[in-house]
């Protein structure tokens, strides 16, 4: 093996790394683990050694996924390399970006640049010859079916290696150069022609021009044009100079040399070694700011609370069979005619009721009950979810939200195979939208507080961030997801009329108890009273608190929402509460106790007189019969033509049965303009039960990652240790054992805990063991091994016996036994072996 190699930034006297393992073998820890951290998919699984971790950082799926999370001028800088020569000096790739008058930011930003894509790995070597790695320069170098972004052609020399060796020597002598003996010095001649600014300058001052003119519309890209096969004479004259190649039967190619220089040198039209700045279009005060999104934060609260109320109530049926909650789909997710029923209900549109909805989801609140007849209802988390203070409440909802890959901006729309996308269905993770949300989040951060940007510099600057996943059209998804996140960010009381809140930048930072701190101070305290009115309303003047608000709710219809909540009471709320096993005397003391007015005269005869008809009539099975003590009230039942759909028969004086189920005939008397009670076997009034439907427990969603959670630091230290070591094990090469080196006469027998242990702490000492062992065919062996790492039921350590790195299953493994200890001055088998770095 080679001696090491210099660090990157050594001396040009000095040799560079040979290829992109050796780069990665002369960086230390740190570097290694911000490797790690910026390519989080290099390390599934943990790489054996630095070979593997190099080979695997160049493959297509892995740079492209590293390409794509660079900015605009990091992703410039790499497609100037891909169409610089390979290795390039740094000032060759400082001219392509700032051109021949230079460009003082771009020459101050780009040494960090540089630094940026070397640390990720997708550059290496000294800046005398920096090399792009190759799959990078495949993926942006140009060619005819994939254009460079750049807009550069191919070089000469690539243009015209099919071209016959004839036909290079007319265009020497067109082009006022000798003619060569073979094809690679005629290229040759013309590449330092073309590369010549002096000399390419006085041939296109000879050039007609209509030919100037043509050089002009390819020269930015694409550099690609159509001929015919005889063509005109200015065309004849670029093509018979070599500014033209022929790539194709009636296609022409500007070479990239040639552009380049009409170009005055730049790779680009323009470089953005700045991001964008962000327009703020108004300033607000930060505590107006902080009170519209505690106001927007209630509303929330109070809208995901009706609604997975009225889900899981028995009162109210969705479904046309039982008193559960929407029917989900076959496929999968609601369907668009509840989704509007739920829009209705909540008083909006359907792409905002889609946003509550998947927002109760991806915080576990409601869920699929499981059954063979799957509805929708609340969770049991729901429950626990209601009895947390609101503060706590709205906690769980933005952080559920902030860390979601659910995005319900998609909707009603359609995926690659032309499926409709339905809310609460499959296909609605897209993992780009948790790391937008965070992004937008940040960039209002960055702003002064209360400043509310302008959202069109704000997508300009995501997609400055992200060139790659950002494109600049409207429908692109990352473009879509932040203008999403900026509406869904004040619908829930993330922002505050547009500008990030204090509650925001917490929520942010992580920060759950400065976030439910700092709103609950915001919120108003939950009130135990109501103002009753004369005209049979009751008006919540703000929040109630909880028990009262369900009672209050069990009597009376809302009839409107806002800063006050209006109550109406009706004949059917009254008799609601009735069936809910209310007296009239319980509701008179309710309304007494949590009024701060007096109980208006209209509302205690309203309840007296729903209470004393109440019950009057008894309904029960028969299918279903009604009894009532009486008999003239059954005459004015039987004699009204609208009770024909009952189809009810006389009995007896008092009684009269139907083929109508209890249900049926309970709503059929109510809409008569009776009070009618159920009744059970006994006689006795059944009282109708508040209990809510909820689905068995259920976890909510995971997010869908890319490559999982973001590696800790721990974690990251850990897997370059166990990757420093491999690379040890293998680079090195081992040492004799010492002499007189003891050797067990039987295989060691330890306990699997003993064993486990001893492994571990041989990982971090880098000491080597022995180990007995079973091998397939059931023979047992003893083997030295210096252990690398230990995980997943499996050690991998160098075998000194072998002279390789192994893997060995633990539970193959008998026992495990330290060496001796060597005599003094003696080395280790372990020297240069174990887990150092």
């Amino acid at each position: 093996m080679s001696s090491p190699a210099p660090t990157e930034d050594g001396p040009a006297t000095r040799p560079g790394p040979r290829s992109l393992a050796e780069a990665l073998r002369v960086r230390d820890d740190a570097s290694l683990v911000a490797l790690l951290r910026a390519r989080p998919d290099l390390l599934n699984p943990v790489p054996v050694d630095l070979t593997q971790l190099a080979t695997r950082a160049a493959t297509r799926a892995s740079v492209l996924r590293a390409l794509e999370r660079l900015d605009r001028f990091a992703l410039q800088t790499a497609e100037a390399l891909a169409v610089a020569p390979d290795p390039a000096p740094y000032s060759l790739l400082e001219g392509l970006l700032t051109g021949d008058e230079g460009d003082p930011v771009t020459t101050a930003t780009l040494p960090r640049t540089l630094a940026l894509l070397r640390e990720r790995a997708l550059v290496w070597g000294p800046d005398e010859r920096l090399r792009l790695v190759r799959t990078a320069r495949e993926l942006l170098a140009p060619s005819a079916a994939h254009p460079s972004p750049t807009g550069l052609g191919p070089s000469l020399a690539e243009a015209t290696a099919g071209m016959s060796p004839g036909r290079l020597q007319v265009i020497l002598t067109e082009a006022g150069l000798g003619s060569t003996h073979d094809s690679v010095t005629a290229v040759q001649a013309l590449t330092a022609l073309f590369t010549d600014p002096a000399r390419l300058g006085a041939l296109l001052d000879e050039a007609p021009a209509d030919a100037v003119e043509v050089l002009g519309r390819l020269v930015w890209g694409p550099p690609y044009g159509q001929v015919t096969a005889h063509p005109a004479t200015h065309l004849r004259w670029l093509l018979d100079h070599g500014l033209l190649v022929p790539t194709a039967p009636g296609t022409v190619v500007l070479p990239r040399e040639v552009a380049l220089h009409l170009r005055g040198g730049r790779a680009h039209r323009a470089v953005e070694p700045e991001p964008p700045a962000i327009a703020v279009r108004a300033v607000r005060e930060e505590r107006e700011a902080d009170a519209a999104a505690a106001g927007q934060a209630y509303t929330a609260l109070q809208t995901l609370e009706d609604l997975l109320k009225e889900w899981g109530s028995p009162r109210q049926s969705w479904s046309r069979t039982k008193d559960v909650g929407p029917a989900v789909l076959r496929a999968g997710g609601l369907s668009q005619r509840d989704l509007k029923r739920t829009a209705g209900y909540l008083e909006t549109s359907e792409d905002i009721a889609a946003f509550w909805l998947e927002l109760a989801y991806a915080a576990g609140l409601v869920a699929a009950d499981g059954e063979a007849d799957e509805h929708y209802a609340p969770t049991p988390y729901f429950d626990e979810w209601l009895d947390l203070p609101p503060a706590r409440r709205w906690a769980v909802l933005a952080t559920a939200w902030l860390g979601a890959t659910r995005t319900s901006g998609l909707v009603g729309g359609s995926d690659s195979k032309d499926r409709t996308l339905s809310a609460l269905g499959p296909h609605l993770d897209r993992t780009a939208a948790p790391e937008v949300r965070h992004r937008v989040l940040a960039l209002l951060a960055e702003l002064s507080p209360g400043s509310v940007p302008e959202p069109d510099s704000l997508l300009a600057r995501l997609r400055w961030e992200r060139p790659l996943r950002g494109a600049a059209h409207e429908n692109d998804l990352r473009t879509r997801i932040a203008g999403w996140t900026l509406n869904e960010a004040e619908l829930l009381g993330v922002t505050g009329r547009g500008a990030l809140t204090r509650q925001g930048r917490a929520l942010l930072a992580g920060q759950d108890t400065a976030l439910v701190d700092m709103l609950a101070e915001l919120l108003p305290p939950p009130l135990d009273h109501v103002l009753l009115q004369a005209d049979l309303t009751a008006v919540a003047p703000g929040p109630l608190q909880r028990p009262l608000a369900e009672r209050l709710a069990l009597l009376a219809d809302v009839e409107s929402k806002g800063g006050a909540t209006v109550y109406r009471f009706t004949p059917g709320s009254v008799r609601r509460s009735l069936d809910a096993g209310y007296s009239a005397e319980t509701i008179h003391e309710f309304l007494t106790t949590h009024s701060l007015t007096p109980v208006p005269q209209p509302l205690a005869y309203l309840v007296d007189d729903v209470a004393r008809r109440h019950g009057h009539l008894r309904v029960g099975a028969a299918s279903s019969y009604v009894r009532c003590e009486e008999a003239t009230v059954l005459d004015e039942i039987l004699a009204d033509r609208r009770s024909e759909t009952l189809r009810l028969r006389r009995l007896a004086p008092t009684v009269a049965a139907s083929p109508s189920e209890p249900a049926v005939l309970l709503d059929g008397l109510r809409g008569l303009g009776f009070a009618p009670a159920a009744e059970g076997p006994g006689g006795d009034v059944l009282v109708r039960s508040g209990a809510q439907h909820r689905t068995p427990p259920r976890r909510a969603p995971e997010p869908v990652g890319e490559g999982g959670a973001r590696p800790r630091q721990t974690m990251l230290a850990a897997a370059v240790r166990a990757i420093r070591a491999g690379d040890t094990a293998v680079t090195t090469p081992p040492p004799a054992p010492p002499a007189g080196l003891v050797t067990p006469s039987e295989p060691p027998r330890s306990s699997a805990s003993e064993t486990l242990v001893t492994f571990q702490n041989a990982v971090l000492t880098g000491e080597s063991v022995w180990i007995g062992y079973i091998d397939a065919e059931g023979a047992a062996d003893r083997r030295l091994i210096a252990p690398v790492r230990v995980e997943g039921g499996f050690v991998t350590a160098y075998d000194h016996t072998a002279g390789e790195l192994r893997t060995y299953p633990l539970h193959r493994v008998t026992g495990v036994a330290e060496l001796p200890a060597p005599a003094e001055g003696e080395p280790t088998p372990a020297s240069g072996q174990g887990g150092g770095g």
